[in-house]
């Protein structure tokens, strides 16, 4: 099996996003908060974080894709807004698993500001500053690594090993 080494144990993670939580919570003013999360790697997270952030968020998801079954993206990403929710007027916080190259994370906010928004903020699990491509950084960043393949925690590789409790680092 290919699972390697742990990188971010379960307490880490847990501790982390309840500081992250927190900072959010207090940072965002006050008035509706609109969440989305991006399917299907930051879901585990984005539960975590919304437990912690000890407010009433209403909810929406969109899916964004650009690794298929590789460790490499593609380049392009593919966008499904299908469930993102109303939220105009609403502050808005866009919840992602990781950032690398970061053209996942522009392309969602790009898409999200055309339904007008009174603020977008963008909180993500893991940065690999080392990767980035497009001009853009998450406001709130729980972990910063180097340039492994990482799974566990939502993150996957081929729709695999995403339960894991913790992160580790992965090679196929």
């Amino acid at each position: 099996m290919p699972v390697g080494e742990i990188l971010i144990s379960e307490k880490e993670i847990q501790r982390r996003v309840e500081v992250l939580g927190r900072e959010i919570g207090d940072a965002i003013p006050p008035g509706d908060l609109h969440v989305i999360t991006t399917l299907k790697g930051a879901l585990f997270f984005a539960v975590d974080l919304i437990r912690a952030l000890g407010r009433e968020v209403t909810l929406g998801f969109i899916t964004a894709s650009s690794y298929g079954s590789s460790t490499e993206s593609s380049g392009e990403v593919q966008l499904h807004q299908e469930d993102i929710g109303e939220f105009a007027g609403c502050h808005l916080l866009v919840v992602d698993d990781i950032i690398d190259t970061g053209r996942t994370l522009l392309a969602v906010t790009e898409a999200l500001r055309t339904h007008n928004p009174v603020s977008i903020r963008t909180a993500v699990l893991i940065a690999k500053p080392a990767r980035r491509e497009a001009a853009i950084d998450a406001d709130y960043v729980g972990f910063t690594i180097d340039d492994i393949f990482i799974i566990g925690y939502g993150l996957d590789y081929d729709e695999k090993y995403r339960p894991l409790p913790d992160i580790r680092a992965f090679s196929p």
